[in-house]
C-alpha cells in the first residue's frame, strides 16, 4: 500500500502533553491552545474531565475550554472516562470526546481500576448520551505493543478490543504505544491484525518516543495506509500510570517527516514550533523536538 497523500494530525499537547507536567496556569494553557489553533491544526485535544485526585493538572479543563478562542473548522476535544466526565465536557463545550481503554489487563487495573471487560461496559451509558447529543467519540487504546505490568501484548488482543470500541460507537481508535517500546516490525504485525477487524480509515496511531522509535514506527504505519497521527507539540508529556513513558512524539518532528515525504498536513511547522517554545518557557525546559531545536539553531546561525 502506498503512503497516503494527506494525513490528519491530532494535537494532544494541551492534554496528554501537560497532564504529566508540573502545574501550569489556566492562562498559559489557554494561550497555548490559542496559538495552536492558528497553526492549521484541525484537531486539538484541549482538556480532560477526570478525577482531579488522580490527574490534578487537568482540574481546570472546564475553565480552559470556556476561555479559548475557537476557530471555525477546528475540533476541540476532551478526554472523558465516564458519564460524569461526559456531562462536564458537554457543559464546557467540547466538540468531541475521547474514551480510553487498554488491551492489557494489568494496565487497565492500574489506570482505571477495572478489567478490560468492565471498562467497556462502563462506556455504554456514556455512548448513549454521546449519540443523544450528537457528539463524536474517539477511542484510545493503551499498551498496544507492551504493558509495564503484563509484558508483551498480543496483536490479536489489540485487534479484539479495537473492534469492540468501534462496535460501541467510536468513529476511530487511536492505537497507543504507551511506553514507547515498539519497533517497526512489531508495529506492522499489530496494525496488520487490527486492520483485519476494523476499516483502515478508523485507525489512528499514538506513539511515545521513550526508546527513540516513534518516527520509525509512524513511518511504518504510514506505509500501511494509516493517515491519522497523534502527536504533542514540543514532545511534551508522558503517561502518569506508565513508569518510563518519557513523552509523546513531537508534532514538529512528525510534520517534518510528513512534509519530507510529500504528505500534505495543512499545518505550519514554524508556528507549531513557536507555540512549543512559548509553552516550554512557562515550564522552564527546552522542547524535546529535534526539529524545533534545529529550527531555532538555524535562525541563530550567523549569516556569512
Amino acid at each position: 500500500m502506498s503512503i497516503p497523500k494527506q494525513v490528519t494530525i491530532v494535537e494532544v499537547g494541551a492534554r496528554d502533553g501537560l497532564q504529566n507536567e508540573p502545574k501550569v496556569s489556566t492562562t498559559s494553557k489557554v494561550r497555548f491552545i490559542d496559538e495552536l489553533s492558528l497553526t492549521g491544526l484541525k484537531c486539538i485535544e484541549a482538556g480532560a474531565f477526570v478525577s482531579p485526585q488522580w490527574v490534578p493538572q487537568m482540574a481546570d479543563s472546564k475553565s480552559v475550554m470556556q476561555q479559548i478562542h475557537r476557530l471555525p473548522g477546528v475540533t476541540y476535544s476532551a478526554l472523558t472516562p465516564n458519564v460524569k466526565g461526559f456531562e462536564l465536557a458537554l457543559e464546557a463545550g467540547a466538540d468531541q470526546i475521547a474514551i480510553f481503554g487498554s488491551c492489557s489487563e494489568g494496565f487497565s487495573q492500574h489506570n482505571i481500576n477495572c478489567s478490560i471487560a468492565e471498562s467497556l461496559n462502563r462506556f455504554e451509558p456514556l455512548m448513549v448520551l454521546a449519540q443523544k447529543h450528537h457528539i463524536p467519540v474517539r477511542g484510545y487504546l493503551s499498551c498496544v505493543v507492551d504493558c509495564p505490568y503484563d509484558g508483551p501484548t498480543a496483536p490479536q488482543s489489540v485487534a479484539m478490543v479495537a473492534k469492540k470500541l468501534i462496535e460501541l460507537g467510536c468513529y476511530e481508535v487511536s492505537l497507543g504505544d504507551t511506553i514507547g517500546t515498539g519497533t517497526p516490525q512489531r508495529i506492522a504485525s499489530m496494525v496488520d491484525e487490527v486492520r483485519k477487524q476494523i476499516p483502515l480509515h478508523q485507525i489512528a496511531v499514538h506513539f511515545h518516543d521513550t526508546w527513540g522509535q516513534a518516527l520509525a514506527n509512524i513511518y511504518q504505519a504510514l506505509t500501511m495506509g494509516v493517515n491519522v497521527i497523534d502527536s504533542s507539540t514540543a514532545g511534551l508529556g508522558g503517561c502518569p500510570y506508565a513508569y518510563g513513558a518519557s513523552g509523546n512524539v513531537a508534532t514538529e518532528d512528525v510534520l517534518y517527516l510528513c512534509h519530507g515525504l510529500g504528505i500534505e498536513t495543512g499545518v505550519n511547522l514554524e508556528k507549531v514550533a513557536e507555540a512549543g517554545w512559548n509553552m516550554c518557557q512557562q515550564l522552564g525546559k527546552s522542547p524535546m523536538s529535534k526539529t524545533s531545536l534545529a529550527l531555532k539553531a538555524q535562525r541563530l546561525r550567523p549569516k556569512s
